[in-house]
């Protein structure tokens, strides 16, 4: 391996191990972007077992090997010592991050379509984390709330505009690719990630199903969310609930739906506990008290 590549898995190390001191979990990227280690299954799949993540405890299953753990982190960059950069894991505490990435590669102007959705939907993107990607586009960094699980999404917001949410990653920055270097833009180096504004945290979260509709013997919006929640799969419950309380605390009928929202999840298979937290996380991102 070339002195500069051996320069460049070191540097990139570096920048992990500084990272995982800020909370946020990481793993070895190669000069594509992809993750530098190889699944341990790849010779052996087994098409009838449930995927491997990491269970097995080696190392090979991409961002969910993800740590803030310095020795593992050293020990990911050992077994993968033509790693020319790192990922940073979404969607995990501390900061539950969110990556908003404007891409330019599509010939689309991500940049405006974002202003213009700011504009639409009345937030406004809050000064936060930005790192400026080789290809001239940016990633913007935003921390969700805790029992919210933000999905990945490309273009579905506008054109060039992709979401990075729980499962996905981001590159970060000091990463080397073959297309130039990650860098942190000007004054943002030192910011931690902004809290997500709620107008546009909900946007990010998928909307409600058009087949699910209100019971005629029932009546009204509230049982219209009542249903809703109770429509969600595992995977989709703490999403699900989150959206429906955002909804019910904007058209001031949060506190009156409250405990039927919270019954509605638990029916579903969250705990009680869970259930009042995401309700409660819902009224304070919309201004209300729970």
């Amino acid at each position: 391996m070339a002195t500069t590549d051996r320069q460049a898995t070191t540097l990139a190390l570096a920048h992990a191990l500084s990272a995982a001191e800020r909370g946020l979990a990481v793993i070895p990227l190669s000069r594509t972007k992809l993750p530098a280690l190889r699944s341990p299954h790849r010779d052996t799949p087994d098409p009838v077992a449930p995927p491997c993540h990491g269970e097995c405890g080696r190392f090979g299953h991409g961002v969910h090997d993800a740590t803030t753990d310095p020795a593992r982190i050293r020990a990911l960059f050992a077994a993968a010592p033509r790693a020319t950069g790192y990922g940073i894991a979404c969607g995990l505490p501390p900061h539950h991050l969110i990556g908003v990435d404007l891409d330019t590669k599509t010939g689309t102007d991500s940049f405006t379509a974002l202003r213009e959705l700011a504009q639409r939907h009345l937030f406004t993107i809050p000064a936060t984390v930005v790192v400026l990607t080789p290809s001239g586009g940016r990633h913007l960094w935003l921390s969700g709330p805790p029992h919210v699980v933000v999905p990945n999404s490309a273009g579905r917001l506008a054109p060039g505009i992709d979401i990075r949410g729980a499962g996905g990653y981001l590159v970060g920055p000091g990463s080397r690719t073959d297309h130039g270097t990650y860098t942190p833009a000007p004054g943002t180096a030192h910011l931690a990630p902004a809290a997500c504004p709620p107008a546009l945290l909900r946007l990010l979260l998928p909307p409600p199903r058009p087949h699910h509709p209100t019971p005629p013997s029932t009546g009204g919006h509230g049982q219209g969310l009542v249903q809703f929640v109770l429509a969600a799969h595992e995977g989709q419950r703490n999403t699900r609930l989150f959206w429906a309380a955002c909804r019910a605390y904007e058209e001031g009928i949060g506190p009156a739906l409250a405990d039927s929202l919270a019954d509605a999840a638990v029916s579903t298979g969250l705990s009680a506990r869970e259930a009042r937290a995401t309700i409660a996380s819902a009224a304070r991102m919309t201004a209300h008290r729970p």
